[in-house]
């Protein structure tokens, strides 16, 4: 099944406190939930404007639709090709 990373544009994300990212991955959790198992979130990375999120789905629909539901914001939704690592290297 594909992965994506879903980056969101959140100012001040880096900032957030550790209850309110609770509440927004609750949230997530539960919009998920009611999506049923084919869509999986994986991670999210923090930064200081934006939260990257890794994602499991058979297509985008499903992931904008879980944004949607969870009034998520969406800036750019990237389909992850490959993965390298330093092993990728030797």
């Amino acid at each position: 099944m594909p992965k994506y990373v879903i980056e969101r544009e959140i100012e001040g994300a880096g900032g957030l406190s550790a209850d309110e990212l609770q509440g927004i991955s609750q949230r997530s959790c539960d919009v998920l939930e009611q999506l049923g198992p084919q869509i999986q979130w994986v991670e999210s990375y923090v930064t200081g404007n934006k939260i990257f999120c890794v994602y499991i789905a058979p297509d985008e629909s499903l992931i904008k639709q879980h944004a949607s539901m969870g009034e998520f914001p969406i800036s750019a939704i990237h389909e992850v090709k490959t993965i390298i690592d330093p092993t990728t290297a030797e």
